[in-house]
């Protein structure tokens, strides 16, 4: 928002310094970012008439001027090849300054001597964007009626500082030169003077008899009305609208246009005007657009409407998209004989979402975005009026015609001023309250009585809606640099780290030991990942939840499985032939209850790793060996015991991603902890993955549930142990663990470890059998064995695997 400081003084009168008054009102929460001297380092430029051009004897592409600059006239050479005799162009007198740091001297050109310069737009540094096509090609020609012999930056209204607010979005109410006079007002003491409006109606035909309007969605459009201007002249504004438009960066159009746009900045309502004849059957009505309905707006651009999108149209097509810009169907232009001027109040969040939708931003949506006052539309549709009315540009036809399905009436909020005190700690007293609630044009209501205050907001004023929003009214205008400093009192709590988050930090360290790298790849996801990873439709990792502004199309629902972003990310470092990864994510998935969303769906933590390429980085003593299903397998291994988790079991499982028979699931009473395994084939084929993967899956939720980090220390035997080898041969069907459950069942008390350090299969043994070799350990922790005792454990060992699983034992 931007306000200059002469427009704002026609409203209320005050003498503070532009730098001062921008402090006062960044104190008080009006945030001023920054402070624009127009015309700044121009210097004797003024206003001059030409008298007198001839061709340059010397040169063929000059001329010579003869300018009259009010008090002397001047000879000039200029190459410019758009003057005349009789036009009023900027003059950079002898010893002139300008914007680029050139300065003026006389001088002679091929022979004759020149006493100034005549100057373009681009030479007083004025913005391209704000001028038409003739304005911006070779020298800058003024109005005729323009006064000779004055600074240029008279003229051009360029002698003025304009303020550049940096507002917060609730204080809508500020983006308007009336309401930002409203503050100043109060701020100075000064007195708030609103434009007075008077119309003169001078048209026959009463406007409800001419023009209809509707509303066909009252949720997204609460008020519209519209007034009937007959015998429009169309033609530039006067000079100090433009100069006005200008100052604020807008460019003039016409005086019907620009006053729409005046009346906007001045009293925050976004206004429209339509070409009366060119409205079918002269029918306004606010509805939603239809599937595919298309619109070319004022921009030139053929636009297509989605269903959602608020319209305003006429009884054929329609005419402007509600609240961001017109139609070019119904523009206002030379040819326009009547006018339907039009002021509504449209839902922000619709506004907002249409804006965004279509990438077009205007000043009318960034207004309605923020919310206007309803209240407010018929005196902005008579202020325009009033305005064109008195350029003589057009006959007001008498009334308005307006459509208001809900009437909004002044919100009431209730305050107590000791509680008021207490929050802000000070000391400011009841009646001081009220003064500063009545200049901020807040009415007490005379149901208040002595501990409690009744006020009636302005209608304007939407931010305030409770007794905290009446705190921070009193406290920015009281000042806040007045409120004592004071230490705040309270209970000081200990920080602390959730259990869980704990146990993140264990695995990540753990994880990190084990040399992989951690990623973080995006929440969302697309539903061809999914397909990639062999989900089902009706599996529940198929149930995503869809994003409604998704960030871009690739990207359009949250993820369900930490998998895909794994597996992108080794595409994407395979493509940078980083060939050996070592990664692993741990995040939250999104599982709905049920979809559409009626509860908040559960964002279970999980994690997720995968590994390719060489088992040792690149050295000369380290093998070339790839990492296999096993290192996988041992991440998990070294994982669980690391969290104080132990007796889990792992058996063959199966997982949609990954390959059968090469799956394996880590349980513990009943429970999935982890599944490992190797991707898919077809899987990573999808992703264009030609190497072998291996994934392990952990769900955090469950692990957390049979953690302790709380080791139990033993303390080193004192005696030894005594080892014994038992090699057996089995049926290829029978599981490893199977035999090591046996072991430990049969092995008696002193029998204190079991592990698997070969097997085989070959010749050695008959076709569908495998040798499996273990390492028994028995210790006593009170006393030294003897191999007499170990024979019995180990004989009874022997005789139950023979037993039960037909085992034969290997010499």
């Amino acid at each position: 928002m931007q306000a200059p400081i002469e427009w704002l003084k026609e409203y209320v009168e005050f003498t503070q310094t532009p730098e001062v008054l921008a402090e006062m009102l960044t104190m008080a929460g009006i945030p001023v970012e920054g402070i624009r001297y127009l015309g700044k380092d121009i210097e004797n430029i003024v206003t001059g008439k030409i008298i007198e051009i001839e061709k340059h004897p010397n040169a063929t592409k000059l001329s010579i001027c003869k300018l009259d600059v009010g008090n002397e006239v001047l000879i000039i050479v200029t190459g410019a090849t758009n003057v005349s005799v009789g036009n009023v162009v900027p003059v950079a007198l002898v010893g002139a300054k300008l914007p680029n740091g050139l300065e003026i001297k006389a001088s002679e050109l091929r022979g004759v001597m020149s006493y100034g310069m005549l100057c373009s737009t681009t030479e007083l540094n004025i913005d391209s964007k704000l001028l038409s096509a003739k304005e911006k090609e070779g020298i800058y020609i003024l109005s005729e009626d323009t006064t000779i012999g004055i600074d240029i930056r008279e003229a051009l209204g360029m002698d003025d500082v304009v303020l550049e607010f940096e507002l917060t979005a609730n204080r809508a109410d500020c983006f308007s030169v009336l309401g930002l006079a409203r503050e100043i007002a109060v701020l100075t003491g000064g007195t708030l003077k609103k434009p007075m409006i008077h119309l003169h109606e001078t048209a026959e035909e009463r406007a409800a008899n001419l023009v209809k309007v509707a509303i066909e969605e009252p949720s997204l459009c609460s008020r519209f009305a519209a007034r009937v201007l007959q015998n429009v002249k169309v033609g530039p504004s006067p000079k100090w609208l433009k100069h006005r438009l200008q100052a604020v960066g807008m460019r003039s159009i016409n005086n019907v246009v620009d006053v729409t746009n005046y009346v906007m900045l001045e009293m925050g309502q976004p206004m429209h005007a339509y070409d009366y004849n060119l409205v079918s059957k002269h029918s306004l009505t606010v509805r939603k657009a239809q599937t595919g309905e298309k619109i070319t707006t004022l921009d030139g651009i053929k636009r297509e409407l989605t269903s959602d999108m608020l319209v305003i149209a006429d009884q054929v097509q329609a005419v402007g998209i509600a609240g961001v810009m017109g139609g070019l169907a119904t523009e206002v232009t030379s040819n326009t004989q009547n006018v339907i001027l039009e002021a509504a109040s449209f839902n922000g969040v619709s506004i907002r979402r249409t804006s965004k939708a279509l990438g077009l931003r205007s000043e009318a949506s960034g207004r309605f975005e923020r919310g206007i006052d309803t209240v407010n539309s018929i005196r902005a549709l008579d202020r325009a009026a009033k305005i064109l009315e008195d350029m003589g540009a057009c006959q007001v036809c008498p009334g308005i015609v307006d459509s208001y399905p809900s009437m909004v009436l002044p919100r009431q909020v209730s305050f107590i001023p000791q509680r008021v005190n207490a929050y802000l700690g000070t000391e400011i007293s009841k009646s001081e309250m009220l003064e500063i609630l009545r200049s901020l044009e807040f009415a007490i209501d005379t149901n208040s009585d002595a501990d409690r205050v009744i006020v009636n907001v302005p209608t304007w004023r939407g931010d305030v809606q409770y007794q905290p929003d009446i705190c921070e009214e009193i406290a920015r205008i009281y000042g806040y640099n007045k409120i004592p400093t004071t230490t705040p009192g309270g209970n000081i709590l200990r920080g602390g780290q959730e259990y869980t988050q704990s146990i993140v930090d264990v695995i990540k360290t753990s994880l990190t030991g084990a040399g992989l790298d951690e990623i973080i790849s995006l929440s969302f996801t697309h539903p061809q990942v999914l397909d990639k990873l062999n989900i089902a439709n009706d599996h529940v990792l198929s149930k995503a939840i869809t994003v409604l502004n998704p960030i871009t199309d690739d990207f359009p629902i949250l993820r369900t499985t930490l998998l895909g972003g794994i597996l992108e990310t080794i595409v994407r470092n395979l493509s940078k032939k980083n060939d050996d990864i070592k990664i692993y994510e741990l995040g939250a998935v999104y599982l709905p209850e049920q979809l559409p969303l009626d509860t908040l769906p559960k964002e279970p933590l999980m994690l997720c790793g995968a590994l390719v390429g060489k088992r040792y980085e690149l050295s000369w003593n380290q093998g070339k060996d790839i990492v296999d299903f096993y290192d996988a397998k041992g991440v998990v291994e070294v994982l669980l015991p690391g969290l104080g988790i132990c007796d889990y079991e792992v058996t063959v499982g199966e997982h949609m991603s990954l390959h059968p028979g090469k799956t394996a699931i880590f349980m513990k009473e009943g429970k999935t902890l982890a599944t490992v395994g190797e991707l898919h084939p077809q899987v990573a084929d999808a992703f264009g993955i030609q190497r072998k993967v291996y994934v392990f899956e952990v769900n955090i939720e469950v692990v957390v549930n049979c953690v302790k980090l709380l080791a139990k220390y033993e303390t080193l035997p004192k005696f030894p142990a005594i080892h014994r080898d038992l090699a057996v041969m089995l049926p290829l069907t029978v599981a490893a663990e199977q035999v090591t459950q046996a072991i430990l069942a049969s092995g008696g008390p002193l029998l204190s470890d079991v592990r698997l350090f070969d097997v085989y299969v070959g010749e050695q043994v008959a076709n569908g059998s495998k040798s499996l070799a273990f390492s028994l350990t028995y210790r006593d922790k009170t006393r030294t064995l003897t191999d007499e005792e170990i024979d019995v454990f180990y004989k009874n060992t022997v005789d139950h695997l023979e037993k039960t699983m037909e085992a034969k034992i290997r010499s």
